[in-house]
This record gives C-alpha cells, structure tokens and sequence, in this order.
C-alpha cells in the first residue's frame, strides 16, 4: 500500500511540476492563437501602480508587445521605432502597451531612453508573460542581468519578442512572434497590418 501511495504522490507532484515548467528555448514555446483571448492579469505601471491588463484592452483597440527588457539593444530599437510610428498608430484607432519583466523603475529608464509616450508595464514575475505562452528559461549569461532589471523578482526567463493586435474583447486577430530575438516587425509592416484589419 506505501508503495503504491508512494507513485500516486510522485506522478501528482511529476504532473504539477511539468504544468509549472517553462520552456527550455525560445523555440518551444507554445503562444496563444488567432482567436484566443488575452487573460487578465495585474501589472505594474511604471509608477509603480497596479493596472489591470483588461481594464486597458477594454477602451481602444491595441498593439500589445512583449519585450525582453529595457537592458536589450534589439527591444530599444523596436520601442523607439514604434514611438517614432506612434502617431500614425494612434490615428488608426490602436493604443500601443509594452510589457516587459523590468520594474517599474526601469520601465522609467526606458521612457526616457527610448522616447517612449506609450504604456509600459512590468511583469517582473512573469505571470503574464507565461500565461500567454512567450516565457523560456534564460541562458545563463542572462540571469544576472534580468534578476537586477526585474529587482530580483525574475529567477530566471524571458520572453520571446512579440506582437500581438488585441480587439477590445481582448481577442488576438494578429500576432507576429520571432523566436530570434534579432528580428521584429518593422513599425511599416505593422501600420500595413492594422490598415488591413479596420
């Protein structure tokens, strides 16, 4: 009988522990779909207050992207080049919210850096962020420089760079997500993109 306890314990704990598991590369992950809707989640601002993620989707329609970090040379240059298309966005009646696992005293940096008039969030936990299937364990020479970034709330992933088009039920009708961080969606494509979809 103890023997027998013993594997149904080990199975449970086997099981939830493979839900918990995130991906080991960027290539494995497994995203949400056209069609599928953005959960709700609280996130940080980058004054530090709570925002709801849906609350946001509800009044406008939005380009939602996920971004690696303010810490990341590749995300500087999509964020700033979606602030320079910002107005142009905005005149096809998109918001633009950015969400990364930095605080929200780094988000602060990056909107100074960048240029950035747009929302940017923290999901220093990830909590989104693996919800939505974009988070994989980080390589080693990452996690030092994600723990500072995130204020030691990241223990260790990152997410795939992402955008999504959300409708404002927070339904997905356009994605586009490279597992290689080097490669975005240029703001042109995009604006082409959100032409299509009025």
């Amino acid at each position: 009988m103890k023997k027998i306890l013993f594997i149904f314990f080990a199975t449970v704990i086997t099981i939830a522990n493979a839900q918990n598991a995130i991906p080991k590369s960027a290539t494995d992950i497994a995203p949400l779909l056209i069609g599928e809707n953005i959960p709700n989640h609280i996130l940080k601002s980058s004054d530090n207050q709570d925002v709801s993620i849906s609350d946001l989707i509800k009044k406008k329609k939005t380009v939602l992207v996920f971004y690696r970090g303010g810490w990341c040379p590749y995300c500087n240059v999509h964020l700033s080049a979606l602030a320079e298309s910002e107005k142009q966005i905005l005149d096809l009646g998109y918001q633009i919210i950015a969400i990364s696992p930095d605080a929200p005293e780094n988000l602060k940096i990056t909107e100074e850096k960048d240029k950035v008039k747009y929302i940017l969030l923290s999901d220093s936990k990830g909590e989104l962020i693996k919800t939505v299937g974009l988070a994989f364990e980080a390589p080693e020479n990452y996690k030092s420089v994600i723990n500072v970034h995130s204020n030691g709330d990241n223990t260790g992933f990152l997410p795939v760079p992402a955008v999504f088009v959300v409708n404002t039920d927070s339904e997905i009708v356009f994605e586009y997500i490279s597992p290689d961080f080097k490669h975005r969606i240029t703001a042109e494509l995009l604006i082409s993109v959100l032409k299509n979809l009025k």
